[in-house]
Parts: C-alpha cells; sequence; structure tokens
C-alpha cells in the first residue's frame, strides 16, 4: 500500500516537473513576443512623432501657401482694376487723339488756304520760278536773308553720285551723261531752289568751283546781279544747268574767291558733299589721306572772309566720315547752318 502510495507521488511529481517544464517554455515564448511587440510598440511611437512633426509642418505650409494665395488673388484684383483703368484712359487717349487728328486737319486745311493766298500775293516778287512736289519749305533753319547772297556750288566730279565706284564710272560717260545724273541733278535743283527763295531786295552771285573758283556766269564779271533783274538772274540758272562736273575740289580757291569780291558777301550758302581734295594748286599724288583732307578744310576756312555765316548744304560722300562734322562746326562757328537734306529734296 506504502509502495504504491509513493509511486503515485513519484508519477505526480514527474508529470508537474514536465508541466513547469512546458510552462517555462511557454512564458519564455510569450516573454519574447512582448519583447518583439513592445518594440514594435516603441517603432509606432516613434513613427507617430514623426508624422505628427511631418502634420505639423505640411500644416504651416498650407497656413504659408493660403497666405500667398490671398497675396496673389489681392494682386490679381489690383491688376484687373488697373487694366479696367487703363483701357478707360486709353478710349480717352483715343478719343483725344481722334479729336487732335481733326484739329490738325482743320489746322492743315486753313494753313494750305492761306499759302495760297500768300503764294498769290507774292507771286509776283520771284523772278526765278521753282516748282517741285510737296511743302519744300521745310529747311526753316536755313538762313536766306542778306543783301548779298553767295551761292558757292561743288563742281567737282564726286557730285557724280555717292559713291566711289559710280563716280568713276559716271566719269567716263559723255557731258549729257554726267549732267543728267542723279546726284548732280539734285545739286542743279538746290541751287534753283535757293535763288527761288531770296529776298527781292538782296542781290546774288553763283560760283562754281572745282579746282578752280569763279561766277559760273563768265560775262557778269563776278559782280553781283539784282534779284529782281530777271534777264541775268535766268542766264544765270542757265549756266548752272550747262556745268559739268570734273576734276578735283578745292575749298580754299572757293573761300579765296568769295573773299576777293567788292563788296564781300554777308551771307554764303555752300552747296558741296564733303572735304577738299586739294588746296590752292594740285597734289603732287594721286591719293589723298583722311588727315591730309582735314589739313586742306583748315586750310581753306582761314581764307574765309570773317563775320560772314556759311550755311552748308551737304550731300554726303561716301568715304568721308569726318564732313558731316567738321561742316557742321563751321556752321557753329561762323553762326550758320548746316543740312543733310533727304534724297527726295528739292
Amino acid at each position: 500500500m506504502f509502495c504504491g502510495f509513493g509511486a503515485v507521488v513519484l508519477l505526480v511529481l514527474i508529470i508537474n516537473s514536465n508541466a513547469l517544464k512546458h510552462r517555462k517554455e511557454v512564458f519564455d515564448d510569450l516573454r519574447g513576443e512582448v519583447d518583439r511587440l513592445e518594440r514594435v510598440v516603441e517603432q509606432g511611437k516613434k513613427q507617430l512623432v514623426q508624422v505628427q512633426n511631418s502634420l505639423e509642418q505640411t500644416e504651416k505650409k498650407l497656413v504659408q501657401t493660403r497666405g500667398r494665395a490671398e497675396e496673389v488673388l489681392a494682386v490679381v484684383r489690383q491688376t484687373k482694376k488697373e487694366l479696367a483703368d487703363a483701357r478707360h484712359a486709353t478710349r480717352a487717349r483715343k478719343k483725344d487723339v481722334r479729336q487732335l487728328e481733326a484739329d490738325l486737319k482743320a489746322l492743315e486745311k486753313k494753313e494750305k488756304a492761306m499759302g495760297r493766298r500768300a503764294a498769290a500775293a507774292n507771286r509776283g516778287k520771284k523772278i526765278h520760278h521753282f516748282s517741285g512736289n510737296g511743302l519744300r519749305q521745310y529747311l526753316t533753319g536755313l538762313r536766306l536773308s542778306g543783301q548779298r547772297v553767295l551761292i558757292l556750288f561743288d563742281r567737282s566730279a564726286s557730285m557724280l553720285d555717292s559713291t566711289i565706284v559710280n563716280v568713276i564710272r559716271r566719269r567716263n560717260m559723255g557731258n549729257a551723261a554726267k549732267r543728267s545724273a542723279p546726284k548732280w541733278s539734285r545739286a542743279r535743283r538746290t541751287v534753283a531752289w535757293l535763288v527761288a527763295n531770296q529776298p527781292p531786295l538782296s542781290r546774288i552771285q553763283v560760283f562754281g568751283f572745282n579746282t578752280s573758283a569763279g561766277s559760273v556766269l563768265a560775262k557778269t564779271n563776278n559782280k553781283w546781279i539784282e534779284a529782281t533783274d530777271k534777264t541775268r538772274v535766268n542766264a544765270l540758272m542757265a549756266a548752272v544747268n550747262q556745268l559739268v562736273p570734273e576734276q578735283g575740289t578745292s575749298l580754299v580757291n572757293a573761300f579765296t574767291a568769295a573773299a576777293a569780291m567788292e563788296p564781300p558777301p554777308d551771307n554764303i550758302l555752300l552747296i558741296t558733299d564733303g572735304l577738299p581734295t586739294q588746296g590752292k594748286t594740285k597734289p603732287s599724288s594721286s591719293s589723298v589721306s583722311g588727315a591730309e583732307r582735314l589739313q586742306l578744310f583748315e586750310q581753306a576756312i582761314r581764307a574765309l572772309p570773317r563775320g560772314v555765316p556759311v550755311n552748308t548744304i551737304l550731300f554726303p560722300m561716301e568715304g568721308d566720315p569726318m564732313a558731316a562734322a567738321l561742316f557742321w562746326k563751321l556752321a557753329v562757328d561762323t553762326r550758320g547752318a548746316f543740312f543733310t537734306p533727304a534724297s527726295d529734296w528739292p
């Protein structure tokens, strides 16, 4: 009986030992799972913090974006308002422009009517008549007054054209072709315009110059011609139309001839296309540099009669960049004027 009880107790102990071992294994497994879950929870908490921080930043950016959107909307509203104001102002300006155009047309009609009346009143005062297209009196700064007006007319070969190649080509043509060259024709029409617009009480003379200088009408003997002397003025213009451009340009001889007139001119109208190419005599070299042309120009200025305004009408020549500046300075120094007229004038 005792042996049986002992066996039962031993069996119970064996079973209990196995149960404890199994329980410990289960507990260790559960503990490991708990630790893993705790680590997962900890990682989740960290991620949650990061998400919360990111959400806060996103909310801040959203607030900033909303603020900027409101600013942009405000700018858009302001721009629309300004655009509407500008359109309104543009319509008002267009209306003003139309009104000004109408007023201008009315003034032009009035001016034309006054011009016709003035032309009719003065028609009998001009000995030489010049006809052309359009309003040809736009050289308002040119001084046409004076008791003794001398027109110095460049008749050198360069007056045949505005480019060196075409000058050489036209220089080998006949006299009729030279006289009909476009540049030369413009120059002759310029002389006609100047003569036609001189005051009736003035006296005039036209000197042509190339290597030498003198009156285009030899029988006048370099004397002054009354602007109202129809016969001599017409003969003067006929002589201008017979000139043929040739040879070089001596501006010093032109100014020397002007200074020799008795009495001297009180106004000089110079028609030329550039700086001189020779002095008092023909140069030894066939070519003239820019520096030499400048020296020849300064030499000519010294021969100019003192106190006489020089009004230059320049027909620019290729390869002579200093001409415009120097003739402009001459106009300033002598209280004259300087012009480079449009291609359709006169």
